[in-house]
């Protein structure tokens, strides 16, 4: 398995010092490859891996465009938010889909436009003045129309976390839930992930962690183990994955408002579904951190 999460790497140049250089950007624009993004969805030509559709700027649709950075070789990459129709040949998916299967370049435009085009699409007016505000500096700013203020992507950051027993080989458990939303959703199978919570002002990332295991399934976790991070634009989280160890076989109380079901699932029980051996459960996408944190603490 990977040594780190899907998007949590990528050999990208973000060449934050282009953004002000107005000259530069309107060539570079001129040569780039545009990836368009609509809705959190991008277009992939379909086959195996997929492959991420790049157009010229001449075959771009008007929209926002953001600049996401150029490589060594001086290829520079935008993206336009925009409406999209897949042609022939490719397909319209989103994160949870293919981002798992595409290299990490092109998983890291994919990511970075969806977030960029999630922000900006969440603030049309200053929270402080209720100002119209306006695309800047190559999409990585906002202002209002005479200049006044100046607004720049947020970022919320977010625990994730993996509750183990510690105990080694098969026996070993973890625990998963069974998120209320999904249950409402009418899902035929329960797919038992990760918990999971926002960090609170004052707070640390440990002390969500226990805070929110405790809130969500009633279990006192001890040992709480940083693993990676992963950023994931639903809106706009940085989400900070953690394994946490707790009393083996403690008992659980959910918060039914959160968690539908929550349960103790050995490493055999876990492997089984995830190698496709039973389909008593779903597990998280393999594009997500929950998948990861999931693996890296079966094969440990």
């Amino acid at each position: 398995m990977s040594s780190s999460p899907p998007f949590a790497s990528g050999p990208l140049d973000r060449a934050a010092h282009r953004r002000t250089d107005e000259a530069w950007l309107k060539e570079a624009w001129s040569r780039a490859r545009v990836v368009v993004v609509d809705d959190g969805h991008v277009l992939v030509r379909e086959g195996e891996p997929p492959q991420l559709v790049l157009i010229d700027p001449a075959e771009a649709p008007e929209g926002e465009r953001f600049f996401l950075g150029e490589e060594e070789d001086g290829t520079v990459y935008f993206a336009v938010a925009a409406d999209v129709t897949a042609p022939e040949g490719t397909q319209r998916v989103n994160l949870r889909q293919v981002g798992h299967a595409l290299p990490d370049l092109a998983a890291g435009l994919f990511i970075t436009a969806v977030a960029l085009a999630n922000w900006h699409s969440r603030h049309p007016y200053s929270p402080l003045s209720g100002k119209l505000t306006v695309t800047a500096q190559a999409g990585w700013v906002r202002t209002t129309e005479d200049g006044e203020e100046t607004l720049w992507p947020r970022t919320d950051p977010a625990v994730i976390m993996l509750v183990h027993d510690g105990v080694a080989g098969p026996d070993g458990r973890c625990l998963l839930g069974f998120n209320a939303q999904w249950k409402a959703l009418g899902t035929t199978v329960p797919r038992f992930s990760t918990l999971a919570g926002f960090v609170e002002p004052g707070e640390s990332a440990e002390m969500a962690v226990a805070r929110e295991v405790l809130e969500e399934v009633g279990v006192k976790v001890g040992e709480v183990t940083y693993v990676a991070s992963q950023p994931w634009p639903f809106p706009g989280s940085l989400m900070l994955g953690f394994h946490a160890r707790a009393a083996a076989g403690a008992a659980i109380t959910v918060d039914v408002e959160e968690i539908a079901e929550a349960r103790w699932l050995t490493r055999a029980e876990v492997a089984e579904v995830l190698e496709g051996r039973s389909s008593e459960f779903g597990l998280p996408f393999p594009a997500s951190i929950a998948h990861f944190l999931i693996t890296k603490w079966l094969y440990a």
